[in-house]
């Protein structure tokens, strides 16, 4: 019986998985120094908190999680053509302590069992429309590409300087980077316009991954994103995690399958609400599976790490996967959870 790292390798380079990868089982999801630099925001914290970008966030009581404040007394940048006078970048040297205590995490990890996976949020789409608002960076694809290009290029060294330090001192098997790229049904801009911004520093960050260790790149973008994925094999994307049902997943397996792994398939609005049941998780989960199979396919909730909004469904959906595996494959609920780390639910 192969442990779920292996598992996820198998079904990722097209080998041969013995069951169904059962969502983040085979992903241990790490930090790094510059994550504890800003403030961690907890729900229910509606006063707006700056992180070490400046950009303010808040938690409130009634949104499932943590998101800039930009209203025109909290916005960072207030005119994109002068971002350099808004923008202070933070520092990325770090203590041998503060690298210390994240190789001690590592270190935690059976490597047997688990990809031993660096967490990194936001991306650079995000991190722009953090700063600057999302209509703002749109508009400035038109009105200003050299001022929004300039801004990416230090976005991109920033991530490098990262990249060169988790290198250094963490080398992990694999990147979990977000970076959302689109809505339920769209993707925020045209493939061409996301080329010209965007395709040639993700090349730059994941390809000083790969080139320095790091197997496998496992990028979040719960949305649709179809129209993209020739560009995200190009940036050298192994995973595509958070992939919705809306992107006819069957299709893209078949097309792509021999080039990059799709991980996700259960947008949240299908599973994750409010008056939830076992029933219907169940149901969903199994038609996911029976249009996907195992081969380059993870059936996951499409958010960005282990958990829900809702408490309890991220538990149910893995109860559910173990019991096809169970069903399918023979293996006993025992068996599983003896080869795969305990799950950790972090949301």
């Amino acid at each position: 019986m192969l442990t779920a790292k292996q598992n996820f390798i198998e079904t990722v380079e097209g080998g041969h998985p013995d069951r169904i990868v059962n969502q983040y089982e085979a992903i241990s999801l790490l930090f790094h120094p510059f994550l504890f630099a800003s403030p961690l925001l907890q729900k229910g914290t509606s006063e707006p908190v700056a992180n070490a970008w400046g950009v303010y966030n808040a938690f409130p009581d009634n949104v499932p999680g943590a998101f800039p404040v930009q209203d025109d007394a909290h916005l960072l940048v207030k005119d994109i053509e002068h971002w350099q006078d808004y923008v202070k970048v933070p520092s990325l040297d770090f203590t041998d302590e503060e690298w210390g205590k994240c190789e001690d995490l590592y270190a935690q990890v059976d490597g047997n069992k688990a990809l031993k996976a660096t967490f990194e949020a936001p991306g650079i789409f995000e991190q722009c429309h953090h700063m600057c608002k999302i209509e703002n960076v749109l508009m400035a694809m038109y009105e200003s590409p050299d001022e929004l290009e300039d801004m990416i290029k230090m976005l991109t060294e920033f991530e490098l300087k990262m990249a060169e330090g988790i290198c250094e001192h963490l080398h992990p098997d694999a990147i979990f980077h977000h970076d959302d790229w689109g809505s339920q049904k769209s993707t925020f801009m045209s493939p061409a316009m996301f080329e010209e911004f965007f395709v040639e520093p993700y090349k730059q960050i994941y390809g000083y991954y790969h080139d320095h260790g790091v197997k496998y790149i496992i990028h979040h973008s719960d949305s649709y994103a179809a129209t993209l994925v020739p560009d995200m094999i190009e940036m050298g994307i192994n995973v595509w995690q958070g992939c919705f049902s809306t992107n006819n997943l069957p299709e893209l397996i078949k097309k792509y399958g021999d080039k990059i792994s799709f991980m996700g398939g259960i947008e949240n609005c299908l599973v994750d609400f409010n008056g939830w049941t076992e029933e219907n998780n169940k149901e969903v989960i199994y038609k996911t599976i029976k249009e996907c199979g195992n081969m380059h396919f993870i059936p996951c909730i499409a958010q960005g790490g282990p958990g829900s909004v809702f408490p309890g469904v991220y538990q149910s959906m893995s109860d559910i996967i173990d019991n096809y595996n169970t069903e399918k494959y023979g293996f006993t609920k025992e068996e599983l959870e003896a080869q795969r780390m305990p799950i950790t639910i972090m949301f």
